[in-house]
């Protein structure tokens, strides 16, 4: 049976709340004291008091919204007390900075996951497993039809039709933080030195990544390069600039949108990708059913995402599990 934490731990649709350091865990409004797992919207904002986060997520978090004057960094494994609660952070492997928080009191230990992956990351510290008594876990890809292909495969059969039309393009649409680094980065580790032509809204957090020691080769702003220039190169912009005025101006450009969401073919047809590419920085069904078995938690408490599937998957394997319902989560689209 899972210990009774409501004491010093509760859930609302804003966010997990500890009352007795009056603490919340990526609280969907600004708040006096927050703890932040990373630097993605629908788990970051600006505004907060005291934000406690790992040194890259409030580096992430003052680049995108603005300086964080109570910004409280804390390493991986560095542990403080907070109301009487042992806080701690460990890598989620989801993006740069990203961090499960660790919570133990009266011999308790809570694990809130944050979102995860479990597939390997140049541009990130793995996913650590961090034994609990309640799992706090995502479920964006919770249903049995997501299973992520390899990353590495993905991005050698986009290569693989760059060379076959060496006088187009490969235009790659990917969200901004983490998941445009990790496609650049499985770039250089297939071969690809050529230079990557970014978008303008590419251009800062880039910067920012390879500021914080992640090796992304040779990026060059896409702005004011003519079309000649750029066949048979890779350029990538956000999702929205796939089809807008910005696109049109590329040399017949091979159309390919980096998510997890591509595996619905609808959603690849909705954002027009010629080429969708299977790469996700969340766990698949495989990897978050693996992780349960792994930590054989007492109970499993779900944020947010395909929540019904993966509570029923517990009661199948005798683990009691709720769905949370949090609001305001994938925001950020996948």
């Amino acid at each position: 049976m899972a210990p009774d934490v409501a004491d010093w731990l509760t859930v609302s649709p804003q966010g997990l709340y500890l009352p007795t350091a009056d603490a919340w865990i990526d609280p969907a409004r600004p708040m006096a004291r927050a703890i932040i797992t990373h630097g993605h919207s629908d788990h970051a904002r600006g505004g907060h008091g005291e934000v406690l986060a790992t040194a890259e997520t409030l580096a992430i978090m003052a680049e995108r919204y603005g300086a964080q004057p109570g910004g409280r960094p804390l390493a991986h494994g560095e542990a403080v007390n907070l109301g009487g609660v042992r806080v701690s952070l460990h890598p989620a492997g989801h993006v740069l900075g990203s961090a499960q928080v660790r919570l133990e009191r009266d011999g308790a230990v809570v694990v809130v996951s944050g979102d995860y992956k479990r597939s390997a990351d140049p541009t990130c510290a793995p996913f650590e497993p961090v034994p609990c008594d309640i799992f706090v876990t995502e479920a964006t890809f919770a249903l049995p039809v997501f299973r992520h292909p390899p990353a590495e495969a993905e991005v050698a059969r986009a290569l693989a039709v760059l060379a076959a039309n060496p006088e187009r393009c490969l235009l790659i649409g990917a969200y901004a933080l983490g998941k445009a680094q990790r496609v650049v980065a499985l770039l250089r580790a297939a071969g690809h030195d050529a230079p990557v032509y970014l978008h303008g809204a590419m251009l800062k957090l880039m910067a920012l990544y390879q500021q914080l020691g992640v090796e992304l080769g040779d990026l060059r702003p896409a702005a004011g390069m003519p079309a000649e220039a750029l066949r048979g190169h890779v350029v990538m912009a956000p999702p929205s600039a796939l089809a807008d005025r910005w696109s049109r101006r590329l040399p017949d450009p091979i159309t390919a949108m980096a998510s997890g969401w591509m595996r619905v073919r609808a959603r690849a047809r909705q954002r027009g990708a010629e080429l969708p590419l299977v790469i996700s920085d969340h766990a698949d069904w495989d990897e978050l059913t693996a992780t349960v078995l792994e930590l054989r938690p007492k109970a499993l408490w779900v944020t947010h995402g395909r929540e019904d599937a993966l509570v029923h998957w517990c009661s199948m394997h005798q683990i009691t599990a709720r769905a949370l319902h949090l609001v305001g989560r994938e925001d950020e689209a996948e």
